[in-house]
């Protein structure tokens, strides 16, 4: 309670500073704001956005545009004043306005491009000419380094003389006078190391170094294996090129879950927020897979069709078609999840397969008995409340033969839908896709087509020279 009355106390402050029209008072109301209150004006206000950043110190203005939306960012670097847009950007780290640029159409970042001073073009372009999705891309090239044949008085000096522009100094990086990577050292061990020390003194020469053109997901990793705030980035020969830090890497990590999740809905991926998101992008967004799925549901006809004459023979079966269909969909869509997750969270690798396939053969005969048993008990009471005219008779007096078919087909099915949704994420991966791809909607109607093959298949073997 406390809490929701300070923010309508910080609301109504700003009413009243505004309609006051002093520019000061703004300025000095705004600096004096938490940056994340700041935001949460900026979205309660669209209509004073640009305003708001705009009457803001460049240092603070900095500290809230790095959080806002992307959609929010765009919005406001376009209506400010061509001055504050230029210091904003200037003053971003590289690494965040990297991010940022590389979010825009290509003419309006080389406009915003010429907004920057000399080198921070030079460094904005340098960050931007590394791939898309690439560390490079989410490197800072703000460090402290230092020289191994520096004494630990020497980094002291150092680090009072550049780390004001730096996004971190917990660790300090030491090259040699190629500017090769030999090491970097926790800013404790110079602490606890006396002044008269050599950095080569104190240097253990294990080091982790991410390469520029990696993969943003071998960042990923890399910060989930090693208890660093964080790491250098190298070229191919070893030169000392930046760092990044964990913040940009768990925003990575966030938009690669939002990504697979959005994904494994069975939909392309949004670029933005989905209330920002214009509502025929999004109809485009989701209209593919659809299609697809759609598509794929054809063959569930062409199935039915090529089993017309069995269905003609026991309409019977027709009703146990839609629980045959839909357990054999949910167990490929529970494997497929879980696959999935394992594989983005690094429990999992391509290796792994013949044991994953091992443990899906077990759980789903075991998941399929389970279900088989259920239905098999669930046609024999009901047979029997038939008898006692309870019910309406509906299996006919081969009900037993029914029951044994539906409780086999259940075995067989869910055992292939654990099979496919587990194996196909893998497959996916092994042929360099993204396995969020196989979506538990697709996996779904793969497995609705084969599971009705296999329960009519079961019907036949069973139900042959009685019913069909």
């Amino acid at each position: 309670m406390p809490l929701e009355l300070e923010e309508i106390s910080i609301q109504q402050q700003f009413e009243e500073v505004i309609a006051s029209e002093d520019k000061l008072m703004i300025q000095e109301f705004l600096n004096h704001q938490n940056i994340s209150d700041v935001a949460d004006l900026i979205y309660n206000n669209e209509e004073y956005e640009s305003q708001i950043l705009a009457n803001m110190s460049v240092n603070r203005a900095v500290g809230v545009f790095k959080i806002l939306e992307l959609p929010t960012q765009k919005r406001i670097i376009l209506e400010l004043p061509p001055v504050k847009t230029a210091e904003l950007l200037n003053e971003l780290p590289p690494d965040d306005r990297t991010a940022f640029l590389s979010e825009l159409p290509s003419n309006v970042v080389r406009e915003l491009v010429k907004a920057l001073s000399p080198d921070e073009r030079k460094v904005a372009l340098s960050l931007l000419g590394y791939p898309e999705n690439s560390v490079g891309r989410l490197m800072t090239p703000d460090y402290v380094y230092v020289y191994e044949h520096d004494t630990v008085q020497d980094v002291f000096n150092t680090i009072r003389k550049f780390a004001k522009n730096t996004e971190t100094i917990d660790v300090i990086y030491v090259i040699n006078d190629k500017g090769e990577l030999l090491d970097d050292i926790r800013i404790k061990d110079f602490i606890m190391a006396s002044p008269e020390k050599t950095v080569d003194e104190i240097m253990d020469n294990r080091f982790i170094a991410l390469h520029a053109d990696d993969d943003q997901e071998v960042a990923n990793e890399a910060f989930k294996m090693n208890n660093r705030v964080a790491l250098p980035v190298v070229s191919k020969s070893n030169k000392l090129l930046g760092i990044v830090t964990i913040d940009d890497v768990l925003w990575v990590a966030n938009e690669e879950f939002s990504e697979d999740i959005q994904k494994m809905g069975g939909t392309e991926a949004l670029d933005e927020p989905y209330l920002e998101t214009p509502i025929f992008k999004l109809i485009k967004k989701r209209a593919g897979w659809l299609i697809v799925l759609f598509l794929g549901e054809f063959l569930t006809a062409s199935a039915l069709a090529f089993f017309n004459d069995e269905i003609a023979k026991a309409t019977v079966l027709v009703l146990f078609m839609p629980l045959i269909a839909s357990s054999g969909g949910n167990s490929g869509s529970q494997a497929s999840t879980l696959i999935i997750q394992a594989m983005a969270m690094g429990e999992i690798s391509l290796k792994d397969w013949w044991h994953i396939m091992r443990r899906e053969i077990f759980s789903g005969f075991a998941l399929g008995a389970i279900l088989g048993v259920i239905g098999f008990i669930r046609i024999c009471l009901w047979h029997l409340l038939m008898t006692h005219g309870v019910m309406e008779d509906l299996y006919g007096v081969h009900w037993l033969l029914i029951a044994v078919s539906v409780g086999a087909s259940l075995i067989g099915v869910v055992l292939w839908g654990s099979l496919m949704g587990s194996m196909l994420p893998l497959i996916l991966k092994k042929l360099g896709a993204d396995p969020a791809v196989s979506s538990a909607p697709f996996v779904a109607t793969l497995v609705d087509v084969t599971g009705l093959i296999i329960y009519f298949s079961f019907a036949y073997l069973f139900l042959k020279g009685i019913l069909l």
